[in-house]
């Protein structure tokens, strides 16, 4: 096995899981108007947008705790792509609902596979380097997301409604060459298989259970909002679809802002809990306000401080979901931890859609909101009781 090369290994492996992500977000702004145009309810919109985490949820922990069986991360990274491609393939053949369905379905198991890239990049770090190098993998992430998404509504006005599932075809099938570049350590391949009972101890981790529960709250609200219903209602209140650009980037450019400052500012100041509670609590109020806005200028400056609020929440409950396990089990730890998160991705837009269909687009933005006031609940709830914990330990009365 060849030596590791820092840059030139990091680089490639950064590419790849750019790739991942942009051809996964190259058509997200334009999917539900898009099954609008071709017969879609919304009903059928939710459980399409749903069917994404719905299959993480599935794939996810099966890819985490086989990846530790058998001691091997890269497999499941080319796997990852490949079915990203063909993921990408079937939107481009086809309209039929039922294809567009599956189509979706397999964006999901290919983002499952996201639990091995973020195993095997925390690999090429120390122990104390593993929340920068989450933080870097997430602006990664959200830059991807970012041009993907900055992209789709131009290249729709440019070339029509296929031109996306083109482009995320081709730029996959480059991502799948890339895959087999990838470098993989030893170290990877040196660990003894996790036994059942560390199967166990790492599904019964505290601090596990506790981001995972609070990935679930603030995946429902991104893919009910950004990554679901928001595009489409910016079209019903007399947006263009040129117009999607300006929303997109208004959100994203933030969210990938907050992703770098999260490790090396915020944290620091003011420490992960209190940052987690300040940025859920923004993000319900930005939320909630959505309906009420019909202003462009005034829009797009909403989303911007919801994109900052949400780009802090996710690499900071990256980090913390793992920062406490052993390396040898850090893969069934973050299957888990994204086969739990995977809960939001699909039950947030599939109840919005519901919501959306019964009661008008406002209904989906209200009950994000509220997800997003559960989260302040249970953190404080937690930093109580952590408090209250750690004076008793030290012999402070109470």
């Amino acid at each position: 096995m060849r030596t590791f090369n820092p840059i030139k290994d990091k680089t490639i492996f950064l590419t790849v899981s750019f790739i991942l992500w942009f051809s996964h977000f190259i058509y997200v702004p334009i999917l539900s108007p898009y099954m609008e145009s071709i017969g879609g309810k919304y009903t059928f919109i939710g459980i399409v947008l749903g069917s994404y985490g719905l299959m993480q949820l599935l794939f996810r922990l099966p890819i985490g705790i086989f990846s530790d069986v058998i001691k091997r991360r890269k497999l499941f990274l080319i796997f990852g792509m490949i079915v990203s491609a063909l993921s990408c393939l079937i939107f481009a053949v086809t309209d039929h609902l039922v294809w567009i369905l599956i189509g979706r379905s397999l964006a999901g198991i290919a983002a499952a596979s996201w639990v091995v890239f973020t195993v095997l990049y925390s690999s090429y770090f120390s122990d104390k380097e593993v929340h920068r190098a989450m933080s870097m993998i997430s602006f990664i992430v959200v830059f991807a997301q970012l041009l993907g998404m900055g992209l789709s509504g131009y290249i729709v006005v440019q070339r029509g409604w296929y031109a996306p599932f083109w482009m995320g075809t081709g730029i996959a099938v480059i991502g799948v060459i890339l895959s087999f570049f990838v470098f993989e350590p030893k170290e990877c391949i040196a660990r003894e298989p996790i036994q059942m009972k560390d199967l166990t101890s790492v599904l019964k981790d505290s601090m596990l259970l506790k981001t995972s529960s609070l990935s679930i709250l603030a995946h429902s609200i991104i893919f009910s909002t950004m990554f679901g219903f928001i595009p489409a209602y910016a079209l019903h209140i007399g947006f263009k679809a040129s117009d999607l650009i300006f929303v997109i980037l208004s959100f994203m450019i933030p969210h990938a802002v907050a992703t770098l400052y999260m490790g090396n500012l915020l944290v620091p100041m003011i420490g992960k809990w209190e940052t987690l509670r300040i940025s859920y609590l923004l993000a319900a109020i930005f939320t909630f306000v959505v309906p009420f806005i019909h202003i462009k200028g005034l829009f797009y400056a909403v989303q911007a401080f919801n994109g900052f609020s949400l780009g802090i929440i996710f690499p900071l409950l990256l980090g913390m979901s793992i920062e406490t396990i052993p390396h040898a089990k850090r893969a069934t730890a973050m299957g888990s931890y994204q086969a739990i998160y995977a809960i939001g991705i699909f039950a947030g837009p599939f109840f919005a859609g519901i919501l959306n269909s019964h009661l008008g687009l406002a209904a989906g933005f209200y009950f994000a909101a509220v997800i997003g006031l559960v989260a302040v609940i249970f953190i404080s709830f937690w930093r109580r009781k952590s408090a209250f914990k750690a004076a008793i330990d030290n012999g402070i009365e109470i």
